[in-house]
């Protein structure tokens, strides 16, 4: 079957840039920890999932693991709640990784969507079973917003590998 629309090859991504994206959204995400909105969506779960699908194999359980645990500590909640999470996602990014790249960017959204909802209900039992009160339910919407945020990171985070290596009128790829 041929496809109908044309995508642009990419070039290989580069390990630093990789790196870059991954300590950048932790940090952002540490940022974002402080204003202590409930609603605010959880960006390094976003990048997590996003190099789970286009780099399974880089990107794995153990990175999302040590950046989990890492933001546990960061926020002060209980151990290994940021992590498991992580690696629910980072799971079931490496399970359908192959499947999910073959839609376009609105049906990726609507598929990603139950995998936020899913992350977002494992850390609200984790807080719910150790005797936290219920955080609200402006929570719900951390999920969705994730799940909007995933263009943005399919624009953001492949800009680097759409540029020409080295373009000329006969060369365009």
């Amino acid at each position: 079957m041929i496809m109908e629309r044309r995508e642009a090859l990419l070039l290989p991504v580069s390990p630093w840039f990789i790196a870059g994206s991954l300590i950048s959204a932790l940090l952002l995400s540490m940022l974002l920890g402080f204003s202590q909105a409930i609603w605010l969506p959880d960006v390094l779960a976003v990048c997590i999932f996003f190099w789970g699908i286009h780099q399974p194999r880089r990107v794995g359980m153990a990175i999302a693991f040590v950046l989990g645990l890492w933001m546990d500590v960061q926020q002060s909640s209980l151990l290994g709640q940021h992590a498991l999470s992580y690696v629910v996602l980072s799971y079931f990014a490496f399970s359908l990784h192959r499947r999910l790249l073959w839609f376009p960017i609105q049906e990726q959204m609507i598929q990603i969507a139950p995998f936020f909802i899913l992350a977002e209900a494992i850390g609200l039992v984790i807080r719910l079973s150790t005797g936290d009160d219920f955080p609200g339910w402006p929570m719900l919407l951390t999920p969705f917003l994730e799940t909007l945020l995933w263009p943005v990171a399919n624009f953001i985070l492949l800009a680097p590998q759409r540029r020409a290596h080295d373009p000329d009128a006969n060369r365009p790829i």
